[in-house]
């Protein structure tokens, strides 16, 4: 039985086959050394691991995330004593700021070279994530990269019963070279009953509902399209040492440098009824 009807202004029955149109962007222009921009960008500020045993104290200083005056927004880690930890860096994100549901985000990335523990990532949340926390939120891992292993990157949901080392998903690997050597484009879309992974534009995996364990939860899909104040937020972020990679050790290079040329989150018109139980 149909449970709703979705409206997007556009008569398309097919949701994959809509055209994208840009809700929102950064394209990072501005001077070197500035801030990035405070109505677009908000900072989680600490030291205390985030959950992963990560080892750097993330500031809001421009020493650690400022525009390059070409276009780019720089995360750098340094290895620097502060507050207590070993190294620095930075941890942007929109929430409070900028929200959307259903839709495509987007970003194009040059990714560090530093080596291993070094953890950059570009996510996001679902915005009751103060209320329910995670992974009730749902998290949608866009891009996640290990220092010691630079010619994959990996992208995976987490929600309540796929957390953490139970997280769905799959890495990418290049064929030739490494995502260090030049900016990738990377992005998610995300539409209801499944998410989409594409790199560089192609498509490199497709996680429906359907694909979740026996007893987990989907959570992507409780985000209403008519509600602006419903959806995920975005983050972008360069952790030290961690679950995900380890330490660094001898062989790791600091600043580590994470380049992002721009973020963009689109939306495509289209009418479609959605059964709860269709995975599109």
């Amino acid at each position: 039985m149909l449970a709703l009807l979705i409206l997007l202004g556009c008569t398309d029955p097919n949701p994959t086959d809509g055209e994208w149109s840009v809700v929102w962007e950064d394209d990072f222009e501005g001077s070197a050394g500035e801030a990035p921009n405070p109505d677009y960008w908000a900072y989680d500020v600490g030291g205390d691991g985030w959950g992963n045993s990560q080892l750097e104290y993330d500031t809001d200083r421009t020493d650690n995330a400022s525009l390059d005056g070409s276009g780019n927004l720089r995360i750098v880690a340094l290895e620097e004593e502060y507050e207590g930890n070993a190294y620095t860096s930075a941890r942007l994100n929109t929430l409070g700021l900028f929200e959307h549901g259903y839709g495509r985000y987007e970003a194009r990335i040059k990714l560090p070279a530093g080596g291993k523990g070094i953890w950059p990532a570009f996510w996001l949340l679902g915005n009751n994530f103060p209320e329910v926390g995670w992974p009730w939120c749902g998290e949608v891992d866009i891009m996640e990269f290990r220092g010691s292993e630079p010619e994959t990157v990996t992208g995976t949901l987490h929600g309540p019963g796929y957390s953490g080392a139970l997280g769905i998903g799959s890495e990418t690997t290049l064929d030739e070279g490494d995502f260090t050597e030049d900016f990738h484009d990377f992005a998610v879309e995300i539409d209801p009953g499944h998410i989409a992974w594409t790199v560089d534009g192609e498509q490199v995996q497709r996680i429906s509902r359907a694909d979740l364990p026996e007893n987990a939860t989907w959570v992507f899909d409780m985000i209403e399209l008519e509600n602006d104040e419903d959806g995920f937020f975005i983050i972008l972020n360069l952790a030290v040492g961690g679950h995900y990679d380890g330490d660094p050790d001898e062989t790791t290079e600091f600043p580590a440098e994470m380049l992002v040329d721009w973020v963009r989150v689109s939306e495509r018109g289209y009418t479609r009824a959605v059964d709860e139980d269709d995975d599109w």
